[in-house]
């Protein structure tokens, strides 16, 4: 208008004591963040993810809840697997299960040094909200076994046709991609729609993962969100490379 003064309309809001209520993530702030406060109680960390939200923080900051624009998504059938990686496949000893060890997953995700990073965002209080959210029969983990030690994996939230990647961690190398390898094996058996990577990253890029911008995200995932519940365990799921 002229006047100088600035634009905010675009103030982060807080949440309020209705755990299903958020903001529209369409409004959020130019980083991507639609609220702060509230709590990690799992009503409201499955209302956010229904709304393509999910929290992200440090200890000492309050709840942040993110959608940012644009998306990081992988498409279980673009994953792309080098030729040496595909040697690793046929040629490792490796083991991969599915929720059998939840909890040491998303504790050794938030202890693995990352280049730049101090500390972590993955602190007692982020692993609590999602250990609950696996008993729950929502949050799962895909670990890989090298020598009969947990050598990689990865966690997420998955609901409908969706699932949401949080986190993974590789204390050997080329851990993680394996896990990475097995989920987009089952989630493509299963027929989900795609993988929420949240935020680009050079190494999911090189992997077949694509940005889309957040409407074109919301869209996908209210259609994936249409798809039947299957709540409950993967326990019992197997995964051998030749299935993919």
């Amino acid at each position: 208008m002229g006047t100088g003064a600035e634009d905010t309309s675009w103030l982060i809001p807080p949440l309020e004591e209705d755990r299903r209520w958020f903001p529209d993530p369409r409004h959020a702030s130019p980083e991507g963040i639609v609220a702060w406060g509230g709590d990690l109680h799992p009503d409201r960390l499955l209302a956010a993810y229904r709304q393509g939200i999910f929290p992200w923080f440090n200890a000492s900051d309050p709840i942040l809840w993110w959608s940012p624009d644009p998306r990081l998504v992988l498409y279980p059938d673009d994953l792309k697997l080098s030729r040496s990686f595909r040697r690793v496949l046929r040629n490792s000893t490796y083991e991969v299960r599915f929720d059998r060890a939840f909890a040491e997953v998303i504790r050794a995700c938030g202890q693995i040094p990352r280049p730049g990073q101090q500390g972590t965002w993955l602190h007692p209080q982020m692993q609590e909200a999602y250990i609950a959210l696996h008993e729950q029969g929502y949050a799962h983990s895909v670990e890989v076994y090298m020598e009969g030690e947990l050598a990689g994996g990865l966690y997420g939230i998955a609901m409908g046709g969706a699932f949401f990647g949080e986190s993974m961690f590789a204390a050997r190398p080329n851990a993680s991609k394996i896990a990475l390898t097995a989920l987009r094996g089952v989630l493509g058996a299963k027929s989900y729609d795609f993988i929420d990577c949240q935020v680009e990253t050079e190494h999911l890029v090189r992997m077949g993962a694509v940005t889309i911008p957040r409407a074109r995200f919301l869209e996908e995932l209210d259609a994936a969100l249409n798809r039947p519940e299957r709540i409950g365990s993967w326990a019992d799921y197997r995964w051998e490379y030749d299935d993919v």
